[in-house]
């Protein structure tokens, strides 16, 4: 099954740090406003999700939200979800870490789509 959301080894390697200090974790892909399109992370149940999010899958066994508006402008692509140095999001844990989440895209192919009825 094609994942709608992956990360890189680095980012893995990195949850899984931020995972030994705050417990689990949950991400949400922001859509713009304070902290711009970031992925966010927050401690596991910090944020509520209802109808208007989508989960678009794990990543480090940490589940990844995304708003259902946002998801329509991204559906065709798969999001990788990337760490780099720099300020993170002032909501998002690795903030003091002097690192950022990033996310990246790649556009699917027509067999992906066909796979996942987005043809």
């Amino acid at each position: 099954m094609v994942e709608r959301v992956v990360a890189t080894d680095a980012t893995l390697k990195f949850i899984h740090y931020l995972k030994d200090i705050h417990g689990p974790l949950m991400f949400h892909q922001s859509g713009g406003c304070c902290d711009g399109s970031s992925p966010m992370c927050y401690q596991q149940g910090e944020l509520n999700f209802g109808d208007q999010d989508v989960l678009l899958g794990h990543i480090a066994d940490c589940p990844f939200y995304i708003a259902k508006d946002q998801y329509q402008y991204w559906k065709h692509t798969q999001l990788i979800i990337d760490v780099v140095a720099g300020r993170g999001g002032m909501f998002s844990l690795e903030g003091p870490e002097g690192k950022r989440f990033l996310t990246r895209s790649r556009v699917f192919t027509n067999e992906e789509r066909i796979e996942l009825g987005l043809t």
